[in-house]
């Protein structure tokens, strides 16, 4: 029985009264355990209490209130623990998502972290104006996905980072910080792709871009051409606005390079933004015919790549950009899973990696969907930089049965990738399974060094965790 005495546990209770108790999506309570569970679905991780608070003084109560490990979640599509540890005091920020200031002229925007990037479209496309960077989803939270440090399809845009204003952020002790480059910029740069481990980001500034019409541009380019490719009609082209290039099982060896250029031709879909709450049935249909059945291959051919490849298409900038992650979602994932992992590798190790890539997932009969290819210029922001330099990314959609069994399998090839990604200079993204080694953490990120240290002096006695600093950057 718990002990009422228990001076942590009186402090967590004082702040869920101030802060509140959520019943949200990814939690639940079995046998008068709270947990806490991200879209995978694999990791259920017992917390102590979950708050939702609704404002940065509400946030600055709660983190005074008690003296328990705190961890942070948003929309929860990270993979591997990111959002919680045990025991912790968890802070579900999704109330925290209003609008604070708008400049149209500047195009600028500042707003609670626990926004989406579809709310936010809702606001700015009223304006005629486009998040300038974000993932290819509408779905993320907007401090989750500066936590992250995320990238999309923006052509020359790099990550997230490039287009952060500034950041309010509230450290352990309940004081807010308002960092950018100018101000504090070392805990600013530590803040963006942090994974949560130094405070709880509380706003976001950002830039804005313009809702430009663009048009789709498919074709298949061989795999040896394709960095030229990318180089001189792509990157060279100042119409590109978004690309990317997918490659299919089983060869993994031809790129079907997608791109949407600016356009004066007429609108194909006058939908200013996807929808929401579309029935996705056909889609996630597809999707479980292409990774279970044997004709799944040429059905996908057959009603997706040969409707890329002949239909126009010609759309705002926000209708492609407000694409529904729903759309990706099993039906249930009770026996099965889908799952993502990100190579980022430099761009003369290109060629080398896709052929290692396609090696390790053919010997290891990895269920993957798709390779896409995405590009970007170095991070000159972030201090845990997935960018070190210019790279090819190369974001693995694969599927596995949800078993213990099974995770313990990919953990093995996914750590010969993660070497082969070593081996060329390149780095691995950390929002997804912990199959890394510790080790390979550390060559991957250099930088964790100076992290640590910006850790001890903001959070010295280790509040903020989750399973990802847990497994990498455990407290002395």
């Amino acid at each position: 029985m718990p002990n009422s005495h228990d001076p942590h546990r009186r402090q967590l209770l004082r702040a869920l009264a101030l802060g509140g108790s959520a019943a949200v999506i990814g939690c639940g309570r079995e046998d008068d355990v709270t947990y806490v569970s991200d879209v995978v679905q694999i990791d259920r991780i017992p917390v102590a209490g979950i708050a939702s608070p609704a404002s940065t003084p509400e946030l600055q109560q709660l983190l005074r209130a008690s003296r328990t490990p705190v961890s942070v979640g948003g929309a929860r599509y990270s993979m591997g623990g990111q959002i919680a540890a045990e025991g912790s005091l968890h802070l579900d920020m999704r109330a925290m998502n209003r609008l604070v200031r708008l400049d149209v002229a500047a195009r600028t925007v500042r707003v609670q972290a626990g926004m989406c990037w579809r709310d936010l479209q809702d606001i700015i496309d009223t304006r005629d104006l486009s998040v300038k960077i974000m993932q290819s989803y509408s779905n993320f939270s907007i401090g989750g996905s500066v936590s992250v440090n995320c990238h999309g399809r923006y052509v020359g845009a790099g990550p997230l980072a490039h287009s952060i204003r500034a950041l309010q952020v509230v450290t352990a002790d309940g004081e807010v910080h308002e960092l950018d480059r100018n101000h504090q910029p070392e805990l600013f740069a530590a803040c963006i792709g942090g994974y949560g481990g130094l405070g709880v980001i509380s706003e976001v500034e950002l830039d804005l871009a313009d809702n430009a019409v663009i048009e789709r541009q498919a074709r298949w380019i061989p795999l040896e051409a394709y960095p030229d490719f990318f180089r001189e009609s792509i990157l060279g082209n100042p119409d590109a606005v978004l690309h990317n290039a997918d490659l299919m099982p089983p060869d993994f060896n031809r790129p079907l390079a997608v791109s949407w250029m600016r356009s004066d031709a007429p609108l194909t879909d006058r939908e200013r933004l996807v929808p929401r709450h579309l029935d996705y049935g056909r889609d996630q249909n597809l999707i479980w015919v292409a990774s279970e059945l044997p004709v799944g291959g040429r059905l996908r051919e057959r009603f997706q790549t040969d409707r890329i490849l002949q239909e126009k298409a010609v759309v705002l900038r926000n209708r492609e950009a407000s694409l529904d992650a729903t759309s990706l979602e099993p039906r249930t994932r009770i026996f099965s899973t889908y799952l993502l992992q990100e190579y980022f590798i430099p761009v003369a190790g290109f060629a080398r990696f896709a052929t290692q890539l396609a090696g390790v997932l053919q010997r290891h009969e990895v269920n993957a969907l798709n390779v896409s290819i995405r590009h970007s210029p170095a991070d000159a922001v972030s201090l845990l930089k997935w960018a070190a330099t210019e790279v090819f990314s190369f974001v693995l959609y694969y599927k596995q049965r949800s078993f213990t069994s099974t995770d313990e399998r990919a953990a093995d090839w996914t750590r010969q990738l993660v070497d082969a990604a070593l081996s060329l200079g390149g780095r691995y993204y950390l929002p997804y399974r912990l199959h890394a080694t510790p080790q390979q953490f550390r060559r991957a990120y250099p930088e964790a060094d100076d992290f640590a240290r910006i850790k001890r002096a903001v959070d010295p006695y280790n509040r903020f965790r989750n399973r990802l600093w847990d497994k990498y950057l455990p407290s002395p």
